[in-house]
């Protein structure tokens, strides 16, 4: 029993301190977005004179993290809903059917769990950029480059062997009976995987989409590689970091923090609304039997 209460006490230290080391950065960052300028060259664990939202509001106005925001709100849902229009049709399919290839597909999706994104983002550029030189050759204009919708499709592309990979083992876990009272009532295959398995896999589904959201919210090298033209087109990680560069010249820390918080409030508080989906969508599928 001491051993055990110890071991629970030691565990307990070690979160504590890991709690510790996130939450102090956080608090720091967002007390120092409601800091002035001449605050900064003082003691730096010093709480704010007062609230100087002025920052925020030159982030948004002068820094243009408002349509860098916008970029990514778009980007983001767009990836999102390429991502699950394909995804789940497609490992709803390779989890409850036996058909030629289901082994071969299987095995694909699962190597492309071993492929960073990062290694392959010359090549995807290379390509786009030829498609671009082609497109321009035949109708005199490229849209491959500099374009939302192609980012998204792209964020997608590279998120589906992690996602089809989850919703697959998930898919695996749930009985059949479901599936064949919906076939005797004379629902067909996309009906039952609509009405049916769809609510029932709700859980993993919120899993994937939420990682995936952090994903493509926090995203830079392909964003920074495939929207190389200035302005409003660029997504929020790309415009932070242009901002910081910015800012530190111009001696503009409190608009940089402020930036900052802007990237990270929006996953906190999706983090916050779907903390209990997110822990039961982890690991349902691996008690269900």
């Amino acid at each position: 029993m001491k051993k055990v209460s110890l071991y629970k006490t030691f565990v307990y230290i070690v979160f504590s301190l890991l709690s510790i080391t996130v939450l102090v950065p956080l608090v720091w960052v967002i007390l120092a977005s409601l800091k002035q300028n001449h605050e900064f060259y003082g003691n730096p664990w010093t709480l704010p004179e007062g609230i100087y939202v002025q920052n925020y509001i030159e982030a948004f106005k002068t820094a243009e993290m408002g349509e860098y925001m916008l970029s990514s709100a778009v980007v983001t849902a767009l990836a999102l809903i390429i991502l699950l229009v394909v995804a789940l049709p497609a490992s709803y399919c390779l989890s409850r059917f036996s058909f030629f290839g289901n082994g071969v597909l299987n095995t694909l999706f699962m190597a492309g769990l071993f492929i960073n994104v990062n290694y392959i983002v010359v090549p995807i550029f290379l390509m786009l950029r030829d498609g671009d030189n082609i497109l321009r050759q035949l109708f005199g204009n490229g849209f491959l480059l500099n374009n939302l919708f192609v980012l998204a499709l792209v964020y997608a592309s590279t998120a589906l062997p992690f996602t089809i990979y989850l919703l697959s083992s998930y898919f695996a876990t749930l009985p059949y009976d479901f599936e064949e009272a919906a076939y005797i009532d004379g629902a067909g295959y996309f009906e039952a995987m609509v009405k049916i398995m769809l609510p029932l896999a709700k859980p993993s589904i919120i899993t994937v989409v939420l990682f995936n959201f952090l994903s493509f919210w926090n995203e830079y090298i392909i964003s920074m590689t495939l929207l190389s033209k200035a302005g409003g087109t660029r997504t929020l990680p790309v415009g932070l970091m242009n901002l910081m560069q910015g800012q530190q010249a111009k001696a503009q820390y409190g608009i940089m923090y402020a930036g900052l918080v802007l990237v990270m409030l929006p996953t906190l508080i999706l983090y916050i609304l779907v903390q209990k989906k997110l822990t039961e969508g982890m690991t349902v599928g691996g008690v269900k039997g």
